[in-house]
C-alpha cells in the first residue's frame, strides 16, 4: 500500500474519529506532510515507540498505541501470562492518560490483567511495580526529555527492565502481522474495571515505593548534622518528581525544600521551557532566580517522567554552575564507596557504567577495588548486569549510571530513578557541608585524587524521510574505512559491537567485545583517549561521544575540542 493509499484509508475508515479525519483532510494539498506520516509505520524496538503526537502510522496517537498494545498482548498470550498482568503507567505530557487507558483497554479485551497507576507516576515507580506486583510486562506512556510534540510508549519485561530484544522483535513481528484497524481488539474502560481486568494500583502503594528508596541512603545520619542551614531548590520541570521527590526529602529530614512554583504546575506544553531537559542549564533559570532569594547550596531538576537528574551547584565564586551527568555520576559513586568503607562495605561489590560514560569511574573503581561492568548505551543493559547476578546471587550492586543524567542504587526498580538520585545527591550535598564543600568544590577535590577527566559530545543531524539512510551511510563509511588518526593521535584500537570484534591495531589481534551486537564503532587513541559513535535511538542524529584523560582542566577542555573539531567534519 502506498502511503497515499494508507492516508485515504485512515480518512475513509469508519474506525477513525471525525477529529482525526478533520486533521488528516487539513494537509490534504501537503504531499511531503501525507508522505511522513504515513510511508512508514513508527518502528517499535527495544525502547518502544516515541514519535510526534499526530495523526498518521508514522506518529503517535491512539492508533499506533493501540496497534502497539495489540503487538504485546499477542506476546503475553503467545507465552500463557495473561494471568500475571501487565502494569500500566503514564507522565504529564499531552495525551500520556488518554494513550494509556488506550493500551490498558486493549490488554483487557485480549483477556491480559491490568493494573493501571490512576494518576501520573515517575518512570522508575513503573519499573517498581512491575517487579513489586510480579507482572510479566509493563507499559509507560512517556517521551522522557523531549520537547512537547513527542509523546513515546515504553515497554517493560517481567524484570522490570525494558523488554530484551528477542521480546521487542517478536512483538514487532506481530505489530507487523495485524491490521491496523481489523486486528486491534478494544473495550471500553468502564467494562474493564467493571469486570476486574483492569484494576487501579492504590495510592498507598507509592509508600511502599518511598520506603524503599529511603532504604537506599548510605549515610542518613549526616542530613541531621546540618538540616538547619542545607537549603535545595527543587524542580519538576512540570512533571511527575512534583510530588514524590519533595516528599523522599522531607522523610529523609531535609527542613529547607524549596519548589520552583512556576514548574510545579503539571502542563504538557512545558511552558517555562523550550526543552524539559535537566541537562540543559536554560531550564534552571526560574530555580536560580529562587535560589538567590532563599540563599541555596543546590539546584535539582528531574525531567517530565522523573528518570533524569540535573543539578547546578555553586563554585568558589558563588556563582551557581552546572555540572554534568558524568561529574554527578563520579561523584555518587565515590561518595557511596567511601561511606561504605567507613561502616561496612557489601561482599562483593559491583557497579556499572555504559561504554560511552567517563573513564574516571575505571580508575575510582580501580582504586577502591569494586568490580566494574561496562556495557552498551541504554539502562536495559544496567538492568541485565543486575538480573544476572540476581540470579546467581553471587555479587552485591551499589551503582549504576550513564552519563545522560541517569542512575540508580538499589534493585527494586530496573531503570534510572531520579527520585532516588536526588536523595543521595541531597545526602551527598549535606555530607561536603559538614565539610565545607559545595558539590563543586568536591568536583575538584575528585580530580585531584583519580587525575582529569573531560567528556563531550557532538551530534551530526541527518533530518528527513532519507535521515535513516544518510546515518547508515556514514556508520557504513566510518565502518569500513576508519580513521587511522584522530586530532593528531594515532588509534590504537578499534572496537566495532555490530561485528562484535576488538581490534589491537598494533598487533592484528581480534578478539570479542563480550556484548551484545550493536550498531556502536568505538576507537581509542595512543593518548588513552576514547571516541563513541553511534546512531541515536529516538532522534535523527548521530551521537559521538568523546571521553579524555589529560594532565589538567585545561589539557582536558583542549583535547575535547580537538576531537570534537574532527568528529564535525565527518559526513556521509
Amino acid at each position: 500500500m502506498t502511503y497515499r493509499e494508507n492516508y485515504e484509508r485512515w480518512l475513509n475508515s469508519d474506525k477513525v474519529d471525525e477529529t482525526t479525519k478533520a486533521e488528516l483532510r487539513a494537509i490534504a494539498d501537503n504531499d511531503e506532510e501525507i508522505k511522513f506520516r504515513f510511508v512508514k509505520d513508527l518502528e517499535f524496538g527495544t525502547a518502544g515507540l516515541r514519535g510526534i503526537m499526530v495523526a498518521g502510522t508514522n506518529a503517535m496517537n491512539v492508533y499506533t498505541v493501540a496497534h502497539a498494545t495489540q503487538g504485546l498482548a499477542a506476546l503475553i498470550n503467545k507465552l500463557g501470562k495473561a494471568d500475571r498482568g501487565v502494569a500500566v503507567g503514564y507522565d504529564s505530557r499531552n495525551n500520556s492518560k488518554l494513550f494509556a487507558e488506550t493500551a490498558a483497554r486493549v490488554l483487557a479485551a485480549n483477556g491480559v490483567k491490568v493494573r493501571l497507576y490512576k494518576g501520573i507516576r515517575p518512570t522508575p515507580m513503573l519499573s517498581f511495580a512491575v517487579r513489586e506486583l510480579n507482572c510479566i510486562a509493563g507499559i509507560n506512556i512517556t517521551a522522557s526529555h523531549n520537547p512537547k510534540q513527542y509523546n513515546g510508549y515504553k515497554a517493560y519485561w517481567e524484570d522490570g527492565a525494558q523488554l530484551p530484544p528477542d521480546h521487542a522483535k517478536t512483538v514487532s513481528e506481530f505489530i507487523a502481522a495485524a491490521d491496523i484497524f481489523d486486528d486491534v481488539r478494544l473495550i471500553p474502560l468502564t467494562e474493564g474495571l467493571g469486570t476486574g481486568l483492569i484494576e487501579y494500583i492504590p495510592d498507598e502503594f507509592d509508600d511502599l515505593y518511598m520506603s524503599k528508596v529511603i532504604a537506599e541512603a548510605v549515610n542518613p545520619d549526616v542530613i541531621a548534622k546540618v538540616a538547619d542551614e542545607l537549603k535545595i531548590v527543587y524542580t519538576p520541570l512540570h512533571g511527575t518528581g512534583y510530588r514524590v521527590v519533595p516528599e523522599v526529602l522531607k522523610r529523609v529530614g531535609l527542613k529547607h525544600i524549596y519548589t520552583v512554583e512556576e514548574q510545579m504546575v503539571l502542563d504538557g506544553n512545558f511552558p517555562t521551557v523550550k526543552f524539559p531537559n535537566p541537562e540543559y542549564p536554560e531550564v534552571f533559570e526560574l530555580g536560580i532566580r529562587l535560589a538567590e532569594e532563599v540563599g541555596s547550596d543546590l539546584i535539582i531538576a528531574t525531567d517530565p517522567d522523573a528518570d533524569r537528574t540535573g543539578i547546578m551547584s555553586r563554585d568558589k565564586s558563588g556563582k551557581f554552575v552546572c555540572l554534568t551527568g558524568n561529574q554527578v555520576g563520579a561523584l555518587l559513586l565515590d561518595y557511596i564507596i567511601c561511606a561504605y568503607e567507613s561502616t561496612k562495605m557489601p561482599e562483593n561489590p559491583y557497579a556499572i557504567k555504559t561504554i560511552v560514560t567517563t573513564e574516571m569511574v575505571t580508575e575510582i573503581c580501580r582504586v577502591h577495588n569494586v568490580k566494574l561492568h561496562n556495557v552498551l548505551t541504554g539502562f536495559k543493559f544496567i538492568g541485565e548486569v543486575i538480573k544476572k547476578y540476581e540470579v546467581t546471587g553471587h555479587d552485591n550492586f551499589i551503582f549504576g549510571f550513564e552519563e545522560s543524567y541517569g542512575y540508580l542504587k538499589g534493585t527494586y526498580a530496573r531503570d534510572k530513578d531520579s527520585v532516588v538520585a536526588t536523595m543521595l545527591i541531597s545526602e551527598m550535598a549535606a555530607y561536603y557541608k559538614t565539610k565545607g564543600m559545595t558539590l563543586c568544590d568536591a568536583m575538584d577535590a575528585l580530580y585531584e585524587r583519580y587525575g582529569w577527566y573531560g567528556e563531550g559530545t557532538s551530534n551530526i543531524y541527518m533530518e528527513g524521510l532519507d535521515g535513516l539512510e544518510r546515518m547508515a551511510k556514514l556508520m557504513d563509511k566510518l565502518r569500513n574505512d576508519p580513521p587511522a588518526e584522530l586530532a593528531g593521535f594515532r588509534v590504537t584500537e578499534r572496537r566495532d559491537y555490530l561485528k562484535d570484534t576488538v581490534l589491537d591495531v598494533a598487533t592484528g589481534k581480534v578478539t570479542s567485545t563480550g556484548l551484545p551486537t550493536s550498531n556502536v564503532l568505538y576507537f581509542r587513541t595512543e593518548a588513552d583517549d576514547v571516541i563513541v559513535i553511534r546512531p541515536s535511538g529516538t532522534e535523527p542524529k548521530i551521537k559521538t561521544y568523546i571521553l579524555c584523560h589529560g594532565t589538567s582542566r585545561e589539557d582536558v577542555k583542549e583535547k575535547v575540542a580537538a576531537y570534537s573539531k574532527v568528529t564535525e567534519t565527518w559526513t556521509e
